[in-house]
């Protein structure tokens, strides 16, 4: 195992060391030097409120301790649930009791059982893991351009064109996300060991953002856009490089960046007009999705009616993916994309018992990530842990479905398995 990551990671490396070489990128870093610069001693930055701006919020034991505790994914979930006005039937109301108390089980109860002694965590190299991040970026950047060529426009100008994208084309666009989290994650050790100043940490964050919101919002995908956000911030809150009123602001432009977005793209495509309030598209949203999360506890029961079928489509190559397969089990209709929420693959796949030990296996796996970076407040742990909870509160009503956010579920379960293994083995023999 070791000489596969020492061969990958010395290829990342390679290709990081010759693209920072290349005159283009030479230009680039130089130019995002002086910016930096100018942030940094800018007359103006003194202008922008400080750590005590909002104090009241900061005071707050709650969001100050315990915001992106894993417990967060329940209060989204059940705060979605309260947008709808939708019914929930009898046998749904079950199933989300048993979401909820095996969530809570995974992620507060059975951790408790695990990594209590100082073991010793796998540290991985700075360079190593800022290569591969570096890498990811640029491969996203390449599909974009490869995506907007195939289609002859930018989606977000022009809406209609976004159906016409090519999966293929546009997934690897989304490695921009992870390749975020781990240039903010390494930005965020260089802080801790003093390289850079948390002015400049702070910039850092801003321009990747920036790239992100070009990339992804020139495709016009809103939910991806969201995920970067809410993992800088997330990062930020672990790191200490956001105040607490900015946690609290990030989280409202968010939602405004749900609305907006929406809004403007159900008036491109003509489901709206200006006259209905942006609210609605929202509300509506969450309405449909509830109806669908309904019908799919009906057909699901106890045992389940697919059989994994929906978490199968997910694999490149199937026929139909995973939220076309909902379409069709509940409208018989291919052709749609129909989000599930975080619990409707589980319910149709396995049933009422599928979504128990799902979810206590999804509650587990964030618990064990968030011991272990009150444990050792590394940085590559709380990037780490960052990435799944972001998509783990996402998820809510998108649910698990997408290949690279179940690979970056699988690395995580990967490592945090060899890390309580190690330690299993390190205390008994």
């Amino acid at each position: 195992m070791s000489l596969i990551y020492y061969r990958l990671t010395s290829f990342f490396n390679k290709i990081s060391d010759e693209f920072h070489k290349s005159f283009l990128f030479t230009t680039i870093f130089s130019i995002l030097s002086y910016l930096e610069n100018q942030w940094v001693n800018s007359y103006f930055k003194s202008l922008y409120p400080g750590e005590n701006f909002l104090s009241f919020i900061k005071k707050n034991e709650i969001l100050k301790n315990h915001i992106f505790n894993p417990l967060i994914v329940l209060v989204v979930f059940a705060a979605f649930l309260v947008l709808s006005i939708k019914h929930v039937s009898t046998s749904l109301a079950y199933t989300l009791v048993i979401a909820f108390v095996f969530f809570f089980i995974g992620c507060v109860i059975l951790p408790r059982f695990f990594l209590n002694d100082d073991e010793k965590i796998i540290r991985f190299d700075k360079k190593d893991i800022y290569s591969i991040g570096f890498c990811l970026i640029l491969v996203s950047i390449v599909f974009f351009f490869i995506s907007i060529a195939s289609v002859g426009g930018i989606p977000l100008l022009k809406p209609s064109i976004r159906y016409l994208l090519k999966p293929a084309f546009t997934m690897p666009v989304f490695l921009i996300i992870p390749g975020t989290c781990i240039l903010a994650s390494v930005y965020l050790k260089d802080f801790e060991d003093n390289i850079i100043t948390r002015s400049q940490t702070r910039f850092r964050f801003l321009i990747l953002l920036a790239i992100d919101v070009v990339f992804l919002l020139g495709l016009g995908y809103r939910t991806p856009l969201l995920a970067a956000l809410l993992l800088l911030i997330i990062i930020g809150y672990f790191g200490n490089i956001i105040g607490m009123w900015e946690v609290v602001l990030g989280a409202l432009i968010g939602v405004c960046a749900i609305i907006g977005i929406g809004y403007i793209r159900s008036i491109g495509e003509l489901t709206v007009s200006s006259a209905i309030d942006p609210f609605y598209t929202l509300k509506n949203r969450a309405d449909f999705t509830l109806h669908v999360l309904n019908l799919l506890d009906f057909l699901g029961g106890n045992f389940g009616a697919t059989h994994g079928q929906i978490l199968a489509s997910s694999i490149p190559g199937s026929e139909l993916g995973p939220r076309m397969m909902v379409g069709k089990l509940i409208a018989w209709r291919s052709e749609v994309t129909v989000t599930p929420t975080l619990i409707g693959q589980m319910v149709a796949d396995y049933g009422k018992v599928g979504v128990g030990f799902e979810m206590c296996l999804l509650g587990f796996i964030l618990g064990i990530g968030f011991k272990i970076i009150q444990k050792t407040k590394d940085y590559f742990y709380i990037g780490l842990y960052s990435l799944i909870l972001t998509y783990s509160i996402l998820g809510v009503e998108t649910g698990l479905l997408d290949i690279q956010v179940l690979v970056y579920f699988a690395i995580a379960i990967f490592i945090y398995g060899v890390i309580i293994l190690k330690s299993i083995f390190e205390k008994y023999y």
